[in-house]
C-alpha cells in the first residue's frame, strides 16, 4: 500500500502521505542533506583504540562504518523533528548508544536505527532501506524509468493490466492481457508483482529480455529498451448524469506531474462543455505537499489552504493566489483512505464552501514529513509539523467529516475495487450522490446565467517542484 500525505520537498522534501512531503523532489538525483548541527563524531561515542590514529585515517573508517548512516539520521531527528522532547526521550543518549556500538552487517545498524525511532512513537518518523528509499522517491516523481506496464497476479500468470502510452511497451505491441512468462532469463511464475517489476525496471537506455504469451496463445521474445516514463495520476471523463455535463476527476496520488495532469484534465473538461466538477480523491494516500498547494489554488480563487506550525511554534498559513482556472460547481469524494494531501484539499475546498465534499470521514493525518536522503542511498522521513485546515481544525486521527455522509456497502466496495471503470459512473453511489447535491447550483447557474471561468489551453502550466510517505 501507498503511504502517502504530505511530503515536504526533494533536496529536502516535504510529504504528506498516510505520510507527508512538504517540498519538491527530484526523481534519479540524489537528494543532499542538510547542514547536521553537531560535528560527525562525539568524544567517547566510538569504541577506544589501542593506538593513536590519524584524523584523517579515523573519518575515514568513520565514513566508511553503517555509523555515519546512523549519525546522519540521528542529527536529522536532532535538528527538524517535531517534537522537541523527542517523546520524553534523551536523544543525545540514543547518539552514544548508537554510535557506541559495533555492527557487523549494514542491516544490523539499520535495525538498531529503526528501534531507536520506535521509541519516539511516530511511525511516520522511520528510515529506509535504500530500495524502499528508491521506490518511494521514485513513485512520488510521477516517473519510471522502465518499459511502461502495470502488472497484476491471474492464479499463476504475471499478466499486463495496462499499458502507458508513448511508452517503449506500447511501441513494441505489449497489450492489456498478454502475459509475462520470463524476464531477462528467470521464470515469472514464483514472481511477486513487485519483484517482477524491480526486475523490469532499470537505467534508462539499458534493455529488458522478455518472453511474453499473446492473448491468441502465441509467444513472442521482445528486447526493449528502459527509459523514464511519466506515469499517470489523473484520469478524467465526462459524464452525462441526469441531464448534467459532469466533468469526472480521479486524483491517485499527488506526484510531482499531479498538478500539470489537473490542469490538463480541467482544461480539456471544461472546453468539452463540463457544466460542474466531481474531483475523485478516494484512496488516495497523499505525496507532494506542493502538489497539493498547486490544485487547490486551481479550484480556489481566494482563501487558506493550510496552516503548518513547525516544533518551536512558528506557523506558516499558505493561501490561494487568485490564479483559481475554473469557477463550476464542484463536489469532492472521500474515503477513509484519502489522507494528508488529499485531506489538504479537502479540507480547503471544504472550509471556503468551494466544494461539497461527499462520501467517507478522511484518513486523519494531520502531520508533515521531510524525506532525506542519506549518503549511502539510504533514506529518512521526519515529522516536522502539525498542520491544520483553514477553519484551525486539528483532523488528527478524526479526520475530515463529509458534508454529506454516504457510506458503500461490502459488496459495493468489492465491485468498484474489481472493476475501476465503475467509479464516476451510475454503479458508483457515492459519485451519484454528489451529483445530486451540486444539481441546485449547476440548474441556478443555467437561469440566470452565471458567467464561468474558462480555462485557456494558452495558460502556462504551473511548474512542478523538484525535488515524498506512507504510514
Amino acid at each position: 500500500m501507498k503511504n502517502t500525505a504530505c511530503i515536504q520537498g526533494f533536496l529536502k522534501t516535504s510529504f504528506l502521505k498516510t505520510g507527508f512531503l512538504k517540498t519538491s523532489f527530484l526523481r534519479h538525483a540524489s537528494l543532499g542533506i542538510t547542514a547536521l548541527l553537531l560535528p560527525a563524531i562525539a568524544t567517547g561515542a566510538i569504541a577506544p583504540t589501542t593506538r593513536p590514529v590519524a584524523a584523517s585515517e579515523f573519518q575515514t573508517t568513520f565514513q566508511n562504518s553503517p555509523k555515519m548512516v546512523l549519525d546522519e539520521a540521528w542529527q536529522l531527528v536532532y535538528q527538524e523533528y517535531v517534537d522537541a522532547d523527542f517523546n520524553r526521550v534523551d536523544w543525545l543518549g540514543v547518539r552514544q548508544a548508537l554510535l557506541g556500538n559495533e555492527y557487523t552487517t549494514r542491516d544490523a545498524a539499520y535495525s538498531e536505527l529503526r528501534r531507536m525511532l520506535g521509541r519516539l512513537e511516530d511511525p511516520y518518523t522511520r528510515f529506509l532501506n535504500p530500495a524502499q528509499y528508491a521506490a518511494l522517491t521514485e513513485q512520488t516523481a510521477g516517473e519510471v524509468s522502465g518499459v511502461g506496464i502495470h502488472l497484476q497476479r491471474d492464479a499463476q500468470d504475471l499478466v499486463v493490466s495496462s499499458v502507458l502510452d508513448n511508452s517503449p511497451a506500447q511501441r513494441a505491441g505489449i497489450e492489456a492481457g498478454d502475459v509475462i512468462l520470463i524476464i531477462d532469463g528467470r521464470s515469472s511464475r514464483n514472481l511477486s508483482v513487485e519483484s517482477a517489476s524491480q526486475l523490469i525496471r532499470g537505467e534508462g537506455g539499458s534493455q529488458v529480455t522478455m518472453i511474453i504469451r499473446r492473448q491468441d496463445g502465441s509467444e513472442e521474445t521482445l528486447i526493449l529498451t528502459r527509459e523514464i516514463v511519466s506515469v499517470p495520476t489523473v484520469t478524467f471523463e465526462l459524464r452525462q448524469q441526469t441531464g448534467l455535463q459532469v466533468g469526472y476527476i480521479r486524483l491517485d496520488e499527488f506526484s510531482a506531474h499531479a498538478a500539470e495532469q489537473m490542469r490538463e484534465a480541467i482544461d480539456t473538461l471544461t472546453g468539452q462543455g463540463a457544466e460542474a466538477f466531481v474531483l475523485d480523491l478516494r484512496g488516495n494516500p497523499g505525496g507532494l505537499l506542493q502538489a497539493s498547494i498547486d490544485i487547490s489554488r486551481m479550484w480556489l480563487p481566494r482563501g487558506s489552504i493550510v496552516r503548518t506550525v513547525d516544533r518551536n511554534g512558528h506557523s506558516d498559513e499558505i493561501t490561494a493566489n487568485r490564479t483559481a482556472i475554473t469557477d463550476l460547481p464542484m463536489a469532492v469524494l472521500v474515503n477513509g483512505q484519502s489522507a494528508s494531501s488529499s485531506e489538504i484539499v479537502t479540507g480547503a475546498l471544504g472550509d471556503n464552501d468551494r466544494a461539497v465534499v461527499v462520501g467517507d470521514p478522511t484518513f486523519g493525518k494531520a502531520l508533515v514529513q521531510s524525506l532525506h536522503g542519506l549518503s549511502d542511498g539510504s533514506g529518512l522521513a521526519v515529522t516536522v509539523a502539525h498542520y491544520y485546515t483553514p477553519d484551525g481544525t486539528d483532523i488528527s486521527s478524526r479526520g475530515i467529516t463529509p458534508d454529506v455522509s454516504v457510506t458503500l456497502t461490502p459488496q459495493q466496495r468489492r465491485e468498484l475495487e474489481a472493476n475501476p471503470a465503475l467509479r464516476g459512473t451510475n454503479a458508483d453511489p457515492q459519485f451519484v450522490r454528489a451529483v445530486i447535491a451540486i444539481e441546485p447550483e449547476v440548474l441556478a447557474r443555467r437561469q440566470g446565467n452565471t458567467p464561468v471561468v474558462v480555462s485557456p489551453s494558452s495558460m502556462p502550466p504551473i511548474p512542478s517542484r523538484i525535488g515524498r510517505i506512507e504510514p
